[in-house]
């Protein structure tokens, strides 16, 4: 059961806001150099990922939202960049849920986005498969700026909130599994003591 939007006129407002207003071109550019940027750091961290990538040189992805669009090729050097924009896509992503309230709360849950694909099957498998297994590690950059302690504290609190999100969303989702939530035994927590060691 999808559930719907707790402010269903946010969802009307950002809809003629996307429609009625564009940003400027040079931000529009900055911000996808930025996410290339991203993308990248996160892909230099995984061998196995570049190397799929590179297999992939001079392919181009689109990926769609709404009347936003992102066009990247695979490099040589197995990262990203971004494509010129007379070029043909051998694969296209369209983001088929337009609502962002809905796509916050699958990323709570951890769901992957509707999306509907079309163009180069192996292509597609390979872009499929960095979605799957190319993980951003947070606490070991934080290391790098603020030292291993407290980049790890960060990085149990921040997983922490994430698990409560994914509750919290999955909650809202089945409102009848709260109930049963609550009801339930606790699990244990750790194993009884073994006989004394002799």
């Amino acid at each position: 059961m999808a559930t719907q939007s707790p402010f269903p006129f946010l969802d009307g407002l950002f809809r003629t806001l996307s429609n009625g207003l564009k940003p400027p071109v040079w931000l529009v550019d900055e911000i996808q150099r930025r996410m290339v940027l991203m993308f990248n750091h996160v892909l230099m961290q995984e061998p196995e990922a570049q190397a799929r990538l590179a297999r992939q040189t001079g392919r181009v992805l689109e990926a769609r939202w709404r009347n936003f669009t992102v066009r990247l090729v695979a490099t040589p050097a197995g990262l990203l960049d971004l494509a010129s924009p007379a070029a043909i896509p051998d694969l296209t992503l369209t983001l088929t849920e337009e609502s962002p309230w809905q796509l916050a709360q699958a990323a709570a849950r951890g769901d992957k986005p509707p999306v509907r694909i079309a163009g180069d099957v192996q292509f597609a498998a390979e872009i499929n498969w960095l979605v799957d297994h190319v993980r951003w590690d947070l606490e070991e950059d934080l290391s790098r700026v603020l030292g291993d302690a407290p980049a790890h504290a960060v990085g149990q609190g921040l997983r922490r909130m994430a698990e409560a999100l994914r509750k919290f969303a999955g909650s809202a989702a089945r409102p009848g599994d709260a109930s049963a939530a609550a009801t339930a035994p606790p699990a244990p927590t750790a194993m009884p003591p073994g006989p004394p060691a002799a």
